[in-house]
């Protein structure tokens, strides 16, 4: 049974841990699949390599015990649709994506019950989320072929209700389309009569005098100022 104070970590971690393209392959893994850290990563792989470490072994059993333990290694890994065809070589040409897919956080946001990753591993944790009837607060947990279908929301979740916030369709109301159609009209027309407004005006122009009207007008003038001295 072992010392309960001292448990066994339930994955192995690199062997070399300064490898730049396996570190650059963990990150976008994380990030993709909205992982904590690169602990479930290595649970991912742990758990492949089990599957492969088996495979493997099957070599050199027995024949009645390797055909037993072929069966039940196949029928698993059917089970989560990871393999189609009972080939040892597609065993071990499994890798770590094929697996991340299988985990219920990842099957949650494909199903479009969450929007992000992130969020669907916070609906989890918050026992939101329900396979085949029964709530599940694992987000590793892996998804059996067979209960795709069953993942939605608990029933005992506010989830259930369409009136959630998280549930409310964003598209907005017509009302509020018709306002903003308005708006953006009142605003094109105050655009064109200020671009009106700072184009320059032309100028009529004045038409050109003669010069000889210019002196008849001087003399008429003259005339005019006797007249009024006169009075």
């Amino acid at each position: 049974m072992g010392d309960p104070r001292r448990q066994k970590n339930t994955y192995n971690t690199p062997v070399h841990p300064w490898q730049k393209d396996r570190l650059e392959e963990e990150k976008s893994l994380v990030k993709e699949y909205g992982l904590v850290n690169k602990k479930e990563v290595y649970r991912i792989g742990s758990k492949l390599k089990k599957f492969k470490d088996i495979a493997k072994s099957l070599v050199t059993k027995p024949a009645n015990q390797a055909a037993k333990e072929r069966e039940q290694l196949f029928a698993k890994l059917k089970s989560l649709n990871l393999i189609q065809e009972e080939s040892l070589d597609e065993v071990l040409g499994l890798e770590n994506k094929q697996l991340l897919d299988r985990r219920l956080q990842t099957i949650v946001y494909k199903k479009g019950l969450a929007r992000s990753v992130k969020q669907a591993r916070q609906m989890i944790v918050h026992r939101h989320i329900s396979v085949d009837g029964k709530m599940v607060s694992s987000p590793s947990y892996l998804v059996r072929v067979k209960e795709e279908n069953s993942v939605n929301y608990y029933e005992g979740s506010s989830f259930n209700d369409e009136e959630h916030p998280e549930l409310v369709s964003k598209t907005p109301s017509k009302d509020k389309i018709d306002d903003v159609e308005k708006g953006s009209a009142k605003v094109k027309k105050e655009a064109e009569k200020a671009k009106e407004d700072s184009e320059p005006k032309e100028v009529a122009e004045k038409p050109e005098e003669k010069p000889g009207e210019k002196k008849e007008e001087e003399a008429e003038k003259k005339k005019e100022k006797p007249e009024e001295e006169q009075k």
